[in-house]
């Protein structure tokens, strides 16, 4: 016999849409909350993101090449969305060493540990920048203010996020309206203290909508996770509107927007059928406003991610999608 079968794994239908055309389509989608952070953090937002996306660039092809002994697959883009989405969950003043850690982390153990793209059960960002906020949180909780020309980096004004003024007024028996923090449309276009790149909720929408254009994801968990957030929100300030912040405010402060489009859909650790992906991101909105208003920290988007990561695996077991080419019986 002269001809063989070759037999490979699943998938078996191919799209047009290559890892490097999706990866690079992710990066142009986070260009406007680049934008923002520079705009409002200046010279501090630059230095900290290249810092992000040189040294994941560098240590995926340093890994790959005298460690796994494999080709480097820096070229996809995949390394460079790790390095830009870790910069974005950092203060623009945080010094370069932690963030050549943060990317050491991120690509070492959250991803190549793993084996490499499309095999990381956690998203490789969040990674990196839990294990920084667990191991130097004080360096990870200075946030500089934000002042708009700024060339000085160090040595940055800082003062708390709104989550942290409304969390900390709250607890000590303040009323919520009494709390003193920015107007709601300068919390929506970036004025104010926090990471770099989740500032600006108007940026980030404006690279979501793009994503959602362009195909490179869908609806399903980013306004799954937006309207959980704002259910399990809304139902406590309904209960007591002057404990409770209001859903809009949950929504326009911290990682909400950034976490919801380009974190929670991660191709590789989020669910593969619809109905998991909606499970997915019920479980990242109601854990977010759990560790919000009950847990000590005043952010939870990147501890709910990481949670419901690691019930990726039961959720595709669970929810199985339809095979390809398979009838539905009936009776």
């Amino acid at each position: 016999m002269n001809k063989v079968l070759t037999i490979s794994a699943s998938p078996h239908s191919f799209g047009v849409d290559s890892t490097q055309k999706i990866m690079y389509g992710v990066v142009l989608a986070l260009l406007p909350a680049l934008a923002a952070s520079i705009y409002y953090f200046g010279i501090g937002a630059l230095i900290v993101t290249a810092a992000a996306v040189i040294s994941s660039v560098g240590f995926e092809y340093l890994i790959q090449k005298y460690v796994m002994k494999v080709k480097p697959s820096i070229s996809d883009g995949s390394a460079m969305v790790t390095g830009l989405l870790l910069a974005f969950n950092l203060p623009t003043n945080i010094p370069i060493g932690l963030v050549i850690l943060g990317s050491l982390i991120s690509i070492g153990v959250g991803k190549l540990s793993f084996g490499g793209i499309g095999q990381n059960p956690f998203n490789p960002a969040l990674v990196g920048r839990v294990f920084l906020l667990i191991s130097y949180p004080v360096q990870m909780t200075s946030w500089p203010k934000p002042i708009i020309g700024r060339m000085n980096y160090l040595d940055a004004e800082t003062g708390a996020t709104p989550l942290a003024v409304v969390k900390e007024g709250l607890k000590n028996g303040e009323s919520f309206s009494s709390i003193d923090i920015p107007a709601y449309l300068d919390l929506f276009f970036g004025y104010l203290g926090g990471c770099a790149g989740e500032i600006s909720a108007f940026a980030i929408l404006i690279g979501g909508i793009y994503m959602l254009w362009k195909k490179i994801i869908t609806w399903h968990i980013p306004l799954t996770v937006l309207g959980s957030m704002v259910f399990f929100s809304g139902l406590l300030y309904l209960i007591n509107p002057e404990g409770f912040a209001d859903p809009i405010f949950h929504l326009i402060t911290g990682g909400a927007m950034l976490g919801a489009f380009f974190m929670a859909t991660d191709m590789v650790s989020s669910p593969m059928s619809v109905k998991g992906q909606i499970i997915f991101a019920i479980g990242i909105g109601f854990l977010t406003i759990v560790i919000r208003v009950f847990g000590a920290y005043p952010e939870g988007v990147s501890f709910a991610i990481l949670i419901m990561n690691a019930f990726v695996p039961l959720l595709n077991t669970y929810f199985k999608p339809k095979r390809f080419g398979e009838v539905k019986k009936n009776g």
